[in-house]
């Protein structure tokens, strides 16, 4: 049981984390090439990689919190809206820096503003998935130590017998 509570959160963050870089290798790849979406994650490798590595402790956190694997969670608040919201905004702000090489094609669609947009604001748009992703860990580090709060303060009340 010990091994099945450490090696759920840390598979399911390394999952996270390897689906997310591999979305964005793949988004860039097919706007560009694969060899421009590996110069563009070195580039950006200071903000893409604290993104990716947040999101891999983010899903781990959300698991634990899921499969209450160390403390019995009563509820778990809103770690799965910021899970979502923390994982598409890290993803649409990594996909943001290559918006720009599409363009030849989405005045077709009517998006070129959109991608003018994305491009000039990349920057921003990575810090804030970054920081969504900062919130989410934090909130379900609350949620967690909250609950184990609560089951520390019913143990010395189960062993008097009331």
């Amino acid at each position: 049981m010990a091994t099945k509570r450490i090696a759920w959160p840390l598979g399911t963050g390394l999952l996270g984390a390897m689906f997310l870089t591999a979305l964005y290798l793949v988004i860039v790849s097919l706007a560009e090439s694969p060899a421009h979406a590996l110069q563009l994650f070195w580039e950006d490798r200071l903000i893409v990689l604290p993104i990716i590595l947040g999101f891999g402790v983010q899903v781990g956190l959300y698991t634990i919190l899921k499969k209450r694997l160390f403390v019995p969670v009563s509820s778990m608040g809103p770690s799965g809206a910021l899970t979502g919201a923390a994982g598409t905004t890290s993803t649409v702000a990594m996909v943001a820096c290559c918006a720009h090489h599409v363009a030849d094609v989405l005045p077709v669609l009517g998006l070129t503003a959109a991608v003018t947009f994305l491009a000039e604001y990349r920057t921003v748009f990575m810090l804030v998935g970054l920081g969504t992703t900062l919130v989410g860990i934090a909130v379900m580090l609350f949620i967690l130590l909250r609950e184990r709060r609560r089951v520390m303060r019913m143990i010395p009340l189960a062993s008097e017998g009331i």
